[in-house]
């Protein structure tokens, strides 16, 4: 069983940065994709970042192009979402989730998932 653990979420104005990390146990990290989604209030959950298992292969949402950086440490088992010029509408619950890569922007592509953090961006 594969257990997701998201930590750095909170409140921040705007324009300032936050860093997510997503922790995972129970299986081999190294050799999965992981994405970070994203889930506003009354909005569907939506791609915002994902990596291949190897860090050669990233992938962003066009919101999150220039503003945020996906990167992991397979040693530590971490993914991390560094999120810059952030932006009221960035308000929503993250998410961080594994898969095997084949569809990395679907949220059928992943096969778990973590219990969310909450970032607020306050104008």
């Amino acid at each position: 069983q594969v257990q997701l653990v998201e930590s750095g979420g909170g409140l921040v104005q705007a324009g300032g940065s936050l860093r997510l990390s997503c922790t995972a146990s129970g299986r081999t990290f190294s050799t999965y994709s992981m994405g970070w989604f994203r889930e506003a209030p009354g909005k569907e959950r939506e791609f915002v970042s994902a990596i291949s298992w190897s860090g050669s292969i990233i992938g962003y949402s066009d919101s999150a192009k220039g503003r945020f950086s996906i990167s992991r440490d397979n040693a530590k088992n971490t993914v991390y979402l560094q999120m810059n010029s952030l932006k009221p509408e960035d308000t929503a619950v993250y998410y961080c989730a594994l898969g095997r890569g084949y569809e990395p922007r679907r949220l059928a592509g992943y096969d778990y998932w973590g219990q969310g953090t909450q970032v607020t961006v306050s104008s």
